[in-house]
C-alpha cells in the first residue's frame, strides 16, 4: 500500500538538485485553496472599478460587452 511515509522516503533519497522540480510538480497538481485564494484576490482588486462611471455609460458598456461576447463565442469550430 502506498502511503505518505513511502513518498517521503523516496523524496529523502532524491538528489538535491531534483527537489525544485519535485516541488514545482507538486505545486502544479495542487489546484486547491491557494490558487483559489489568489484568483479571488485578483478578481476583488477590480471591485469598484466602475464606481465613477455614470449609470448610462455603465449600461452602454454592459450592452457592448454582451454583444462582443455573443459574437466572439458563437463561432462554429471544426475539429
Amino acid at each position: 500500500m502506498f502511503t505518505f511515509n513511502t513518498l517521503l522516503k523516496e523524496i529523502k533519497e532524491m538528489p538535491t538538485d531534483k527537489l525544485e522540480e519535485v516541488y514545482e510538480f507538486v505545486h502544479a497538481i495542487n489546484t486547491g485553496k491557494k490558487q483559489s485564494a489568489a484568483s479571488r484576490k485578483k478578481i476583488l482588486s477590480f471591485a469598484g472599478a466602475f464606481a465613477d462611471m455614470s449609470a448610462k455609460d455603465y449600461t452602454a458598456f454592459l450592452s457592448h460587452t454582451k454583444k462582443i461576447r455573443k459574437n466572439l463565442f458563437n463561432r462554429s469550430v471544426e475539429l
